[in-house]
């Protein structure tokens, strides 16, 4: 027999926390990616069963974020992940509500913005946690009826039991606590008459579960708030965080002077200074680009695709899925390289996607599976680069699975935040921290290579010129004083001797 979240069951709730970041695509939407999970509380008044919420009067921006709820049903301290779940008595859907105009007035305590009365709705339906398999939740939010968020907890950052055990080391969770355990991609806002649903679903050998749809109406408030207390204020970077924008990070590593000075060296270039330190394993092979010779230099975000299996499939491949996920928070100067194993036999991208990641700035896609749609593709002003074109879609072969993880692609390895670079020799992946220096060096060399190639035009052989012995390196010196390298015009430099 079903049971339901009731008036007795928020009343026994001691503490209400909530976990800040938790979902890889969520971390990537705010550009950073924690080491460790951290948390805040909401006041247990907070939480509801009530199908209507107020937006505060003079309020604009009215987030919500649905999220997993753990209820713990025995008391947890000092306990190992090992054991943490066994101390969850119940799963359901939460939505956590919260007021951006309203994050700055008590420095990171979300008291005001997050705790107000009703802004934990809970429910509706309780699964027994002992039934399901923790790492195979799925929760999906609808707002008036048009799915918004789809996710599951097989990639968290965080598993459900280790938020037990970390929280308990220092605080005894006891009988009724619940624990938010993040939100995924997707999180918005609501504004008065919207309608916004939540629903934690899943299978295990107990069979299929479903805490039913969470439902929340939102109204508007009519009761200002009192002058003597801070107001609501609003900002567009408070608009774009509570929107769902994705917001840069504050110190990108490919810079605009850093990314002016790959763009104006060679591949080949690059490939020589990453062999001289050691990376010979970082080019993406056997791909063709629907805009061959053009050069690309952006910032890596992935996509993995798995083996098809129907049951997952059904299960993970439609809705909001990791695919649409991925190219929806593209942003600009992205290149999404997508893992597909080498796997020819479908598409992995067709022309609406590709349009919506030029729209959102992406610099390139490449997959080392195949392209839908390819002569729409390739007449799009976006560089993608795949194995081949293939008309099946990706259900024939794939599940499209985790969103900003290590994948393989063409043979190499790619992290997110990897600086691609590709041109008419090859697509490389270049380690950040390396980028600066790589940069200069490769700069340098083809200054260098330019007086080479200036003094083969001239009739010199190549013995003891290239490379440069010490009287032609005399001689390039002099060159250089009145060839400045800032105004070198580097570029596919004579690397084309073949390393003679």
């Amino acid at each position: 027999m079903a049971q339901y979240v009731d008036e007795a069951m928020l009343k026994a709730a001691g503490k209400v926390i909530a976990v800040h970041l938790n979902y890889p695509s969520r971390a990537a939407q705010r550009g950073r990616t924690p080491e460790f999970p951290s948390y805040f509380l909401k006041p247990s008044s907070s939480l509801s069963i009530s199908a209507q919420v107020e937006r505060p009067a003079g309020c604009e921006l009215l987030g919500y974020e649905g999220e997993v709820a753990l209820i713990i049903g025995s008391p947890a301290r000092r306990v190992f992940p090992e054991q943490a779940w066994q101390h969850v008595q119940w799963v359901t859907a939460s939505n956590d509500l919260g007021v951006y105009d309203l994050r700055y007035a008590d420095k990171g305590s979300n008291l005001r913005s997050k705790g107000a009365d009703g802004f934990t709705p809970l429910g509706p339906e309780l699964i027994p946690a002992h039934d399901v398999d923790p790492a195979g939740l799925r929760i999906r939010t609808w707002v008036n009826g048009e799915l918004v968020q789809d996710d599951d907890s097989s990639t968290l950052l965080f598993p459900f039991a280790q938020l037990v055990a970390d929280l308990s080391q220092l605080l005894t969770l006891e009988s009724g606590d619940i624990i938010l355990t993040g939100t995924p991609a997707g999180a918005s806002v609501a504004v008065p008459g919207d309608v916004v649903e939540i629903e934690v679903s899943g299978g295990s050998p107990a069979g299929h579960f479903s805490s039913g749809r969470l439902r929340t109406e939102v109204l508007a408030g009519t009761t200002p708030l009192a002058g003597y207390g801070a107001q609501p204020k609003a900002d567009d970077l408070q608009r774009a965080e509570a929107w769902g924008i994705e917001t840069p990070p504050k110190t990108p590593v490919l810079t605009a002077e850093l990314k002016g000075k790959l763009e104006r060296v060679a591949t080949a270039t690059l490939s020589s200074q990453l062999r001289k330190r050691g990376l010979n394993n970082v080019s993406i092979d056997g791909l063709s680009s629907t805009t061959p010779g053009q050069k690309v230099v952006g910032t890596a975000r992935t996509l993995r695709y798995v083996p098809n299996r129907e049951d997952l499939f059904k299960e993970f491949g439609g809705g909001y899925n990791a695919q649409k996920r991925a190219i929806d928070t593209l942003s600009e100067g992205d290149v999404l390289v997508m893992e597909a194993r080498g796997e020819k036999g479908t598409g992995t991208l067709g022309d609406i996607l590709a349009l919506r990641a030029l729209q959102n700035g992406a610099a390139a896609i490449i997959t080392d599976g195949g392209v839908r749609d390819y002569t729409a593709v390739a007449q799009l002003d976006l560089p993608v680069y795949a194995a081949n074109p293939h008309p099946a879609v990706l259900g024939r072969k794939h599940v499209p699975w985790s969103v900003d993880e290590t994948v393989a692609c063409g043979g190499t390895t790619v992290q997110p935040g990897d600086i691609i670079v590709a041109d008419a020799d090859g697509i490389l992946v270049i380690p950040p921290a390396l980028a600066e220096e790589l940069a200069d060096d490769s700069l340098q060399q083809e200054h260098e290579e330019g007086f080479i190639a200036q003094m083969v035009r001239e009739g010199h052989g190549v013995d003891g010129l290239y490379p440069m012995n010490a009287e032609w390196r005399k001689r390039y010196q002099l060159w250089a004083e009145q060839h400045p390298l800032e105004q070198h015009p580097c570029g596919p430099s004579q690397s084309a001797l073949d390393q003679a």
